[in-house]
């Protein structure tokens, strides 16, 4: 996918022949190609966003996302001695939070004030550059032991796909090499023409040629934030390469669970805007950042300044279907995903316009946009992300079978791929697999100790009920409220993360409490299910029930959804639609919840029973 120059024109468009078709099945004459996509977008909280990115924090962060693989309750007390520091850190002022993240990111608090920026570059940089170099990535496979060991867990349909991929690479190999030799060349030579503009102007320059958003999908956004750190040493007024390395940044704290990275982020974005206020990089860089820490509202706002500056960009473009979706405006989410449609069509819009659609309970349309999504992805960050939504789309349906296929063709373009590895071991428990589910999800929350993850292993023990699993899964629960105070520290609204944990696994007070904060800023169909359950669990069940039905209403085939309604209509004295529901859920996926799913067919017995 072609990159745009960030100085807020379109590119020059490309013949329709050559431009993805719409979702809608339509070529669009005279709208730009498409752009970089967004590794992991689109889908609701928990955000694990989701594409490829790299595996470490800086060095003064280390979190418990980076614990080697082993018992996971070992990793409880130092994510909780970690969330304490944070939660200290994170009490202070605005500028101490910003000279946090100088210190972390090496990008300067009051970055673009400093008379000599080209001499601050090498300090505003050059300590995370040494988080990110080759180094890392053999430590990342000793983690994992032959680096692929976190993704395989023995299941052989990845391996699978990637033979009946292989001979397909093979003569690519040599036109890779030659495009890898000629893109040397190019930034060699634009280094040196653009360090001769530098010397002999004070002014902002442009750089989209080296430092593309394209980058961010290259399958390896460790390598590509060394490179931009590397060129922002010596190229420090280029405000588009500010702008992609705190995209990137984004991205690395959203797949990988690492909120620390948001104030570098935003620190990065911030030195992008003040050297040229109009960019439509660092305005849509900074709507993904607000979605990232689901300020809905304010990134809705953000995505349009920055559509106004370029109507075309795709990133704006599609934080604003995310925002929308996300504050639970679903008519405006549509209208939305079909304009950006309509200029960038392309594998980030197509996800989201699958979405919209699966939302309203279209699976069918769903399913069709994102398999064209996938036969027109070409990047390993585009394969395994189209492939493992396409793997949840499945998993939601009841169809494991599928599901399983799907996450394999995910985990052939990226093994380590979060969402697909995290949907694997949720089909696998769901098909009776449990030793493989729990296996995997032990390597999973080892590193990447999201709320997810967290409560699924959790719940697998329990359903288990061996020596110690009651104990083992009490720690994953913590290590749940561990990653929530990280996340607020760092600027993220986890309101709904806790919500829903804190309503089955901790303090039901807590949840309600969540839950009605998050419902007071954005009304969508998971807010309403959450809400609803934390008001069921709190005995509050005649309150529940409205925002129950409302959870159901758009038509969205979700079995978690129709569990909850099920049992606060029983709670409430409808039997008849307690029944319903509850058979609907199970008919639906039957392996939806490890604790779910047996309390569902439990509750559904006692109706039958009474009837």
């Amino acid at each position: 996918m072609s990159p745009r120059t960030n100085d807020g024109e379109p590119e020059p468009t490309r013949p329709a022949s050559a431009r993805p078709v719409p979702a809608s099945g339509t070529p669009v004459s005279g709208a730009p190609a498409s752009g970089g996509p967004l590794a992991n977008p689109g889908r609701p909280a928990p955000h694990p966003g989701p594409g490829p990115a790299s595996e470490e924090a800086s060095s003064d962060t280390k979190t418990a996302a980076e614990a080697k693989p082993g018992d996971p309750a070992e990793a409880a007390p130092r994510a909780e001695a970690l969330a304490v520091a944070h939660a200290e850190a994170g009490a202070g002022s605005d500028a101490d939070a910003e000279a946090g993240a100088d210190t972390e990111a090496g990008v300067d608090a009051e970055a673009g004030t400093r008379a000599d920026g080209d001499a601050g570059a090498d300090a505003e940089v050059g300590h995370d550059a040494q988080d990110h170099g080759a180094g890392d990535r053999d430590a990342d496979d000793r983690d994992t032991g032959t680096g692929g060991e976190l993704a395989v867990g023995g299941d052989e349909r990845v391996a699978a796909v990637r033979r009946a991929g292989a001979a397909g690479r093979r003569w690519r190999a040599a036109q890779l090499s030659a495009c890898a030799a000629m893109l040397a060349v190019a930034l060699t030579a634009g280094a040196i023409a653009l360090g001769a503009v530098r010397d002999g102007q004070n002014v902002p320059v442009s750089t989209a040629a080296a430092v593309s958003p394209g980058l961010l999908a290259s399958g390896d956004l460790d390598s590509s934030i060394t490179a931009l750190q590397a060129h922002l040493r010596s190229q420090p007024r280029d405000f588009g390469g500010w702008a992609t390395l705190g995209l990137a940044y984004v991205e690395q704290a959203r797949t990988k669970g690492d909120p620390s990275r948001y104030p570098q982020a935003e620190q990065a974005l911030k030195r992008s805007l003040s050297l040229r206020s109009d960019n439509d990089q660092a305005l849509a860089g900074r709507a993904a950042l607000a979605a990232a820490r689901h300020d809905f509202a304010n990134a809705l706002d953000l995505a349009d300044q920055a559509l106004k500056q370029n109507p075309y960009n795709e990133r704006a473009l599609c934080s604003r279907i995310d925002a929308l979706v996300e504050l639970g405006r679903y008519d405006d989410a549509e209208e939305a995903a079909k304009t950006a449609d309509e200029r960038r069509p392309g594998v980030p819009v197509f996800t989201r316009y699958a979405y919209v659609h699966e939302l309203r309970g279209d699976v069918t349309t769903a399913r069709r946009v994102l398999e064209r999504a996938l036969a027109a992805s070409t990047s390993p960050g585009d394969i395994a992300y189209v492939a493992a939504q396409l793997g949840q789309l499945a998993w939601n349906q009841g169809d494991y079978a599928t599901a399983l296929t799907h996450y394999a063709r995910a985990l052939a373009a990226d093994e380590n791929y979060l969402p697909a590895l995290e949907g694997r071991a949720r089909a696998q428990a769901a098909s009776g697999r449990q030793a493989e589910a729990v296996k995997g999800l032990e390597l999973i929350v080892a590193r990447y100790p999201l709320p997810g993850p967290l409560v699924e292993l959790g719940e697998l023990y329990e359903a288990r009920g061996g020596e110690g699993d009651a104990a083992k899964a009490e720690n994953q629960y913590l290590l749940v409220d561990a990653w929530t105070a990280i996340a607020r520290a760092n600027g993220v609204n986890a309101d709904l993360d806790t919500a829903l944990a804190a309503a089955d696994h901790g303090d039901r007070a807590t949840a309600l409490r969540a839950a009605r904060d998050d419902w007071s800023r954005r009304h969508t169909v998971h807010t309403a299910d959450a809400l609803a359950w934390a008001l069921h669990v709190n005995g509050k069940d005649a309150e529940a029930l409205p925002y129950a039905r409302q959870a159901t209403a758009t038509g969205y085939r979700n079995a978690s959804f129709l569990y909850h309604r099920g049992v606060i209509e029983k709670a409430t004295g409808h039997p008849a639609d307690a029944r319903t529901h509850l058979a609907a859920a199970l008919k639906l996926n039957p392996g939806f919840s490890p604790l779910g799913a047996r309390e569902a067919r439990t509750a559904l017995k006692t109706l039958e029973a009474s009837k």
